[in-house]
């Protein structure tokens, strides 16, 4: 029987919601680095510790999908993640931040990992881009509110029913676990979407594959600008306006990445994928070199904008030409791809170091590596 698309979606989409709690790290270290006194090398420990563990569960959870199926998998990740945003409600020591961010991490890593590949359980190929963008559209409101959800709890007269900024935590503990119960209620036919059982050798192996080796770096830098951005561009501010915590500048740069997943889901439909891509990687090069030399704020928030809705797509652009690539395999190379969000690892820490020895400037430098290569990638943009 043929599904009703309409109505398999929006559960879908509503864990994609739920797929954004993990850009809270960026404003909540900044938070955690002032409440404890921390430096940059140590606070960028707790955003790079979340992508982390895409290194080492993604994989696997490609070939768990193959056992249990995706919409079980997609239900484990979001237990995982209420678990992670309990925890700082409880605690707010090192130790206890540390542990939260590893199972928002873990969460994280088996939720984007099974969650892309249920799409495709359900749309068609040809859109499949198009529609991963609109999930990530979806993805992008919860990073886009989390910012403003800490402010409010920092700031107001009556914060937060005592939470203060880790008002955000409850408040996505409540919407995680509406998703849980709305998904679980929700019977998705896989319909023979299931991959034959692999081993974690044979899932590497993939790897041997250009489109999905430059595919995986791709992601590494995607993810890599993202979390850097998200956790630098309030110091950037910070350091040359003389700001205070300027919470505003993650606003931003998730107000443009909202509008660019949105904006993206359509135009994706009509308008050539690579000459779309080109254009949102020359907007990412103008954005390294606002936020490299501006001084004033004009140019460092039109920076800002720029590298959030230039960043918006590239996800789905890239990921969708690797799941397409090998279809009899998508949940391994879904594995694959989703392992290169460790890129939220790599970059971070370079950027810690690079900021403590020349400042912002130094950060945005590790990012510009990463927008030299997605340049290079154009080619690689089918259609």
């Amino acid at each position: 029987m043929k599904q009703n698309k309409t109505i398999y979606i929006v559960p879908v989409m509503f864990c994609f919601f739920a797929m954004g709690f993990v850009d809270l790290v960026g404003i909540a270290s900044n938070y955690v680095k002032e409440d404890l006194a921390l430096n940059d090398s140590t606070a960028n420990i707790l955003p790079s510790l979340v992508f982390f563990w895409f290194l080492i569960f993604s994989v696997p959870t490609g070939m768990l999908m193959n056992r249990i199926g995706r919409k079980n998998t997609v239900l484990l990740s979001l237990l995982v993640t209420l678990a992670s945003l309990l925890m700082p409600l409880i605690d707010e020591s090192f130790t206890v931040m540390l542990v939260a961010f590893s199972l928002l991490g873990i969460g994280n890593a088996l939720m984007q990992t099974s969650l892309n590949p249920l799409i495709s359980s359900i749309i068609s190929g040809k859109h499949l881009a198009s529609t991963l963008t609109f999930g990530q559209f979806i993805k992008a409101i919860a990073s886009f509110l989390a910012p403003y959800l800490a402010m409010w709890g920092a700031t107001a007269a009556m914060p937060s029913f005592g939470f203060g900024w880790k008002v955000l935590f409850a408040i996505y503990l409540v919407v995680g676990i509406a998703a849980t119960l709305l998904l679980w209620a929700t019977p998705i036919d896989e319909g023979g979407q299931r991959d034959s059982a692999s081993g974690f050798a044979d899932c590497l192996r993939l790897l041997g594959k250009p489109v999905v080796l430059l595919s995986f770096v791709g992601i590494m830098c995607h993810v890599g600008i993202d979390v850097g951005t998200n956790t630098t561009a309030p110091k950037i501010l910070m350091e040359r306006l003389d700001m205070t915590l300027a919470e505003f500048a993650t606003s931003l740069y998730f107000i443009f990445r909202t509008v660019g997943c949105l904006t993206g889901s359509f135009i994706l439909r009509v308008m050539n994928h690579r000459a779309f891509f080109t254009v949102s990687i020359l907007m990412m090069a103008l954005s390294m070199a606002g936020l490299a030399f501006g001084t004033s704020e004009a140019v460092l928030y039109t920076a800002i904008a720029l590298v959030g809705y230039g960043n918006s797509n590239v996800f789905s652009l890239v990921y969708s030409q690797a799941l397409l690539s090998v279809p009899d395999r998508q949940n391994e190379v879904s594995g694959l791809m989703i392992m290169g969000l460790f890129g939220g690892t790599v970059f971070p820490l370079l950027m810690g170091f690079a900021a403590d020895a020349a400042g912002q400037t130094g950060a945005v430098a590790v990012m510009a590596v990463g927008v030299v290569y997605l340049l290079t990638f154009i080619k690689n943009i089918k259609h």
